[in-house]
């Protein structure tokens, strides 16, 4: 292949990655044609993105974006995945697939720039993802209000039956 070819290759494989930083690599070489086809659309309509290219290839358009750590999940049979959303819900789907197809093998991936295996990628799909994290700040960081909230409308209200009991006693 002529290095022209290769540079074009390159720059379209990081035209579709995009600003995705986060990827997952997977082996799906031994899985057959009507189950790749299911797992193929069920990807696009998780809004999942799958790419089988040539490894060398691959990794040189990832390191060109800055993207490190696939050098040893990039080997032999890869398909590489990426999504929007956080890695987290990546890694739970990818995880979901591996499970229902039982050729999928989950190779690895790279999260941050960090390099993680099958093990990895099984862990990080029993995380919490980027909503759930962000949720629970939330509610701890509204705690403190709801309690003061409460401490305040708790004597109060007991002061107010007190208060509606003595007239109600009055007005007999």
């Amino acid at each position: 292949m002529s290095r022209n070819i290769k540079n074009m290759l390159i720059s379209d494989i990081q035209d579709r990655v995009g600003s995705a930083t986060d990827f997952l690599v997977v082996d799906a070489s031994k899985v057959d044609a009507v189950s790749a086809n299911k797992w193929r659309l069920s990807l696009r309509a998780a809004k999942i993105s799958a790419l089988t290219v040539k490894n060398s290839i691959a990794l040189n358009a990832l390191k060109r974006k800055g993207i490190e750590g696939l050098d040893q999940v990039l080997a032999g049979p890869s398909t590489l995945l990426w999504s929007s959303d956080d890695v987290v819900s990546l890694s739970r789907a990818v995880a979901k697939y591996a499970k229902d197809i039982a050729k999928l093998e989950i190779k690895g991936g790279t999260v941050d720039g960090q390099a993680i295996d099958a093990a990895g990628v099984d862990a990080l799909s029993k995380s919490k993802g980027r909503l759930e994290t962000i949720g629970e700040l939330a509610g701890l960081m509204l705690a403190p209000g709801r309690m003061l909230a409460g401490a305040m409308q708790g004597p109060g209200g007991q002061l107010a039956g007190q208060l509606k009991t003595l007239s109600e006693k009055d007005g007999e």
